[in-house]
Order: C-alpha cells, then sequence, then structure tokens
C-alpha cells in the first residue's frame, strides 16, 4: 500500500526519534494492509512545529476525514474563550442562557455537567436537521427527560450535550456556533483545514467513512453508534449541519497542530488559567461505565492519569500523566503531551466496529507514538 510523505518530507531529527517514528509508520501500514483500515493519516507535532504528516492507503495526501468525537476537543477550544472572557462559567445553568431547556426538570444542568458527561441525558436525541437551526434545536431540547441526576453519574453522551453547549455559545456570542468556531479558534490558528459545518460545494476532498468488521461481542452501548447512524456522515447534508460532538473534518496535521496552541497557547487565545483548568483539571473521576475505570474528564476533555489505566482511556502505555485529548468513535485519536511537547493525531475512515479491536488498536499506536519523542539528556551536574 502506498504511503505518501506531505509535509515536511523528512522529519527534524532533534524534535522526534527517527527509528520510533519508523516503528509507528510501519505499524499504521500494517492496518491498510490488512484491510482494518482502507486509509488513513497520522501527524505529529512537537514544540510548535509539524514533524510528521503522513497518509496510507486508498486516499491522497491532504484528504480530509471525519474525525468524529475528536470534535470535542474544538468545541472545548471554542467554549474556554468564552470562559475567559467571562461570558461563561462552569457554574452556568444551561436554563439561565437557554430557559426553554428547563422543561422536564432538567433547570440544574450547567455548562460543567455538559462538558463532563454527567449531565443525565446521555441518549437524548437530536437529527441533524433538527439541530441545523437554533429553533429546532430548542424544540427538540424540551421534549428530553433526565435518566439521572445531573453530577451524579457518568455516561458517555456522544452528541447530546454538545447540542447544548453549540446553542450556549449561539446565545452568548450572538454568531453561529460553527462560523464562532471556525474564525475564533481554527482560523485564528491558521488551520486551514479543519472545519464544523462544510457546505456540500466544499466537501470534495472528505473520504468517506465505512465500517469494518463486525462487532466481536464489543458493543459500545451507544445508541448513535451503529452503523446506520454514523454513515450518515457521508452525506454532505449532514456534513454541512455540523454535528457540535462529532461532526468535524479536517487533516490529521490541523488536528496535531491544534494540539500544539492548546500546549503551548501560541499564538495566545485562551487565558492561561481558563487553559490550564481545560487541560489539566479532572473533574470528573466517576467510573465510566463503558471502560470500568474513572473517567477523568476535564472540561471538555480526558488525562491519561498516573492511576495505570491510561491504555483504557486511549492513551496508551508510554504516555505521561498530564496527557490530554479526545478520541473518536472507531478508533480516531488526538492527543498532546505536556511533559514531551508532542502532540498525536490518526485519523481513518474505516471505522471499525469491535469496541475491543479498536482499544487494542489505540493502545499500539498511542504507545508508539508516544516513543517518538527523543529521550531527553539529564542536564550535567555541577562538579562541586
Amino acid at each position: 500500500m502506498p504511503r505518501l510523505w506531505h509535509d515536511p518530507p523528512v522529519p527534524d531529527q532533534s524534535l522526534v526519534d527517527a527509528a520510533a517514528l519508523d516503528e509507528l509508520l510501519s505499524r499504521v501500514q500494517h492496518e491498510v494492509e490488512t484491510g482494518r483500515a482502507p486509509s488513513c493519516q497520522l501527524a505529529l507535532a512537537r514544540d510548535g512545529q509539524l514533524v510528521a504528516d503522513v497518509t496510507f492507503g486508498d486516499a491522497p495526501a491532504g484528504a480530509r476525514y471525519s474525525v468524529m468525537s475528536v470534535t470535542k476537543a474544538y468545541v472545548a477550544a471554542g467554549t474556554w474563550l468564552l470562559l475567559g472572557d467571562g461570558s461563561l462559567t462552569p457554574d452556568t445553568r444551561v436554563v439561565e442562557v437557554i430557559p426553554e431547556f428547563g422543561a422536564n426538570g432538567k433547570e440544574a444542568v450547567t455548562l460543567e455537567h455538559l462538558l463532563t458527561h454527567t449531565a443525565g441525558f446521555p441518549n437524548a436525541p437530536m437529527r441533524p436537521g433538527e439541530g441545523r437551526t437554533s429553533a429546532g434545536r430548542v424544540a427538540r431540547f424540551a421534549s428530553w427527560r433526565l435518566d439521572s441526576e445531573p453530577g451524579t453519574t457518568m455516561a458517555y453522551h456522544g452528541t447530546s450535550a454538545h447540542w447544548v453547549v453549540a446553542e450556549m455559545i449561539e446565545r452568548v456570542s450572538g454568531q453561529d456556533y460553527r462560523t464562532f468556531l471556525n474564525e475564533r479558534v481554527a482560523v485564528a490558528l491558521g488551520l486551514e483545514r479543519l472545519r464544523l459545518g462544510v457546505p456540500p460545494e466544499e466537501g470534495g476532498d472528505v473520504v468517506e467513512i465505512s465500517m469494518v468488521g463486525d462487532s466481536g461481542g464489543g458493543n459500545l452501548g451507544i445508541d448513535e453508534a451503529v452503523p446506520d447512524v454514523l454513515l450518515l456522515y457521508n452525506e454532505p447534508d449532514v456534513r454541512a449541519v455540523g454535528v457540535p460532538g462529532s461532526g468535524a473534518v479536517s487533516t490529521a496535521a490541523d488536528v496535531a497542530m491544534l494540539y500544539q496552541a492548546l500546549l503551548r497557547n501560541e499564538p495566545p487565545l485562551w487565558d492561561p488559567v481558563v487553559l490550564a483548568d481545560g487541560t489539566g483539571n479532572i473533574r470528573n473521576r466517576l467510573v465510566d461505565p463503558l471502560r470500568g475505570v474513572p473517567a477523568n474528564r476535564t472540561l471538555g476533555l480526558a488525562v491519561a492519569g498516573d492511576d495505570g489505566h491510561a491504555a483504557v482511556r486511549e492513551f496508551g502505555l508510554e504516555a505521561g500523566p498530564r496527557t490530554f485529548g479526545a478520541s473518536g468513535l472507531g478508533g480516531q485519536i488526538a492527543w498532546a503531551d505536556p511533559d514531551t511537547g508532542l502532540s498525536f493525531c490518526w485519523l481513518t475512515n474505516g471505522l471499525l466496529a469491535d469496541i475491543v479491536a479498536t482499544y487494542k488498536r489505540t493502545t499500539a499506536l498511542s504507545t508508539r507514538a508516544a516513543r517518538c519523542a527523543p529521550p531527553t539528556v539529564p542536564a550535567a551536574k555541577e562538579s562541586v
């Protein structure tokens, strides 16, 4: 299968361990050769520079992919801007911004609940067509009911909570949430290929997704994680809606560079206190029923942690404990490690139906990616 270097063609060996990178690339190529990934992209960045950008399989270099729940980091990055300017706080109750949301006993739900998967309505329905407009979203919110008291239960909210976040962004910013995110985050950072809400005439470079394999007995237990729903993201009209929890498209390179911005705050978009909180302050340690370990959720992201369960959280076996990120259904990976300055993204259009196989692949790729940061050389001790 072809391996296509994009840019830069030769990695800077002061920023990346060449042998470790070659091992990572070989492991990715194995995914394509065995048919588990029709095509894929990976990107590594370090110290503010893109050091690897590679496309494998049946896709051209520079193609864009549906990044699935990697989208959540993008939405979080936009929300942190509004936390920084005081428009929102983690304790802001949704009804303070969207009074109509409070129907059916949802008055206590806060922004923190939404971003930490503790809002209490994980499978509340919203068809993309309904979510296209504020009126459609609000009408659907009114029908939602709580499955659990907000703040008491960890239950992964695939898209439901982020529809509410999107409406909050619109109301406090005065902009369409897609415009706000694309202008205030992607354009501000020079990320030309990362977008949420792609008009049909601009989506010709997005690789169509497909399901690979069967469930193998490993079921996600998420209503939205069924093939018929996932394949909707191939429809131009659905991509145009920009589902805020899972609908962004991007290259792996742009996602890796987004994470560099989150590591370095360059250019300085975010209030430093808000950024540190969003990337490192674990607010939800409730047990994640999908993984059987503490969730380790910040306001929008997951953190690897030092409890031996980083691999279960999809950060591999060798990422530092402060590594933060947001993975995507079927195998998409994105994270950054503050201890090494490395960020990594791997995207594919072949979504694995078997969650166990997904975890195994994620562990293999993330572990090898973490090794790509050159070992640090201890400073010489002064002679006494």
